[in-house]
């Protein structure tokens, strides 16, 4: 006997919030079967907002309420069942991020749980992962967003370090990262990935999901390293405008690409990692498992 279950995740980034609605299919004596059903995202750019201002603006919290209405609304079409709100980096940081969500839950009745950077990782990790990682190879998981970026260190299966950096693109593209956080960065990665020989990457995020699909790969098999080197290059010999016109990116992907194209490739140089795993994972999909694993507990 077949039941069928629809969780909806809400996923409030620095660059943009998304909606994913998956259907969680349970059968007697097999393991819950997760597939998703609609994905929509709004490009609200909260990052440009906050790491300058340190604050939301009163257009962007308009922007966030109608949305936010939007997805309750399209929630109920689809007969959501329970859903979890989650905001990251730029909503944590604003100095009215704790009002700004009283206030979505007073105009929409949608509540907003404020994450922080372990919390995240944490959620990511309750995705699908585990399916790519075999014991006999380490793996550096990377999400990079809009206000940080998440790394994870798998060896032998479990985790064996995990930290999130202000190493954001929209951060960048504001000109909000200096020396030191790369510095920082790159000290980690070299000290946690220290005496392992065999080390891959797996990378989430909109836009490595982007660049995997121009690539033309087929789905499960890796870039390389030496491919990430051209497609940098190749992508910063186009301006802006070219960008959207002649490589069809949307307008907000066309400037965080770059940024995020610069972090992939310096994870990969300073880890020595030859490959790049691109699953379409992200943190959504670790809200709905997450959310799905609590209701379990519960029952």
């Amino acid at each position: 006997m077949l039941q069928l279950k629809k969780y909806g995740a809400i996923d409030i980034g620095s660059n943009a919030i998304r909606l994913l609605v998956a259907n969680v299919i349970e059968s007697e004596g097999n393991e819950p079967v997760f597939r998703k059903n609609s994905l929509v995202r709004v490009p609200i750019r909260l990052g440009a907002d906050v790491f300058k201002e340190k604050r939301i603006s009163e257009e962007n919290i308009t922007r966030m309420i109608d949305t936010m209405e939007a997805f309750k609304l399209l929630m109920r079409s689809h007969r959501v069942s329970e859903y979890r709100a989650c905001a990251t980096s730029a909503m944590r940081e604003a100095e009215n991020g704790d009002e700004v969500v009283k206030i979505i839950k007073k105009k929409t009745g949608v509540t907003i749980n404020i994450i922080n950077g372990n919390d995240e990782a944490a959620i990511i990790a309750n995705t699908d992962l585990q399916s790519l990682i075999t014991s006999d190879r380490s793996y550096l998981y990377v999400d990079v967003g809009g206000g940080s970026t998440e790394f994870t260190l798998y060896s032998g299966g479990e985790v064996t370090a995990s930290r999130s950096f202000k190493l954001g693109t929209v951060r960048i593209l504001e000109g909000l990262v200096g020396h030191t956080i790369w510095e920082e960065v790159e000290n980690w990665i070299k000290e946690v990935t220290k005496g392992h020989t065999k080390i891959d990457l797996i990378g989430s995020g909109g836009n490595i999901n982007k660049i995997f699909k121009l690539s033309g790969k087929k789905e499960g098999k890796p870039l390389t390293y030496f491919y990430m080197v051209s497609f940098y290059e190749f992508l910063q010999s186009y301006t802006y405008e070219e960008r959207v016109i002649e490589l069809g990116l949307n307008l907000d992907r066309a400037d965080v690409i770059v940024p995020a194209t610069r972090i992939y490739l310096s994870a990969m140089k300073w880890s020595r990692a030859k490959n790049i795993h691109v699953p379409k994972i992200g943190l959504s999909d670790g809200i709905i498992k997450s959310l799905y694993n609590d209701k379990r507990q519960v029952v």
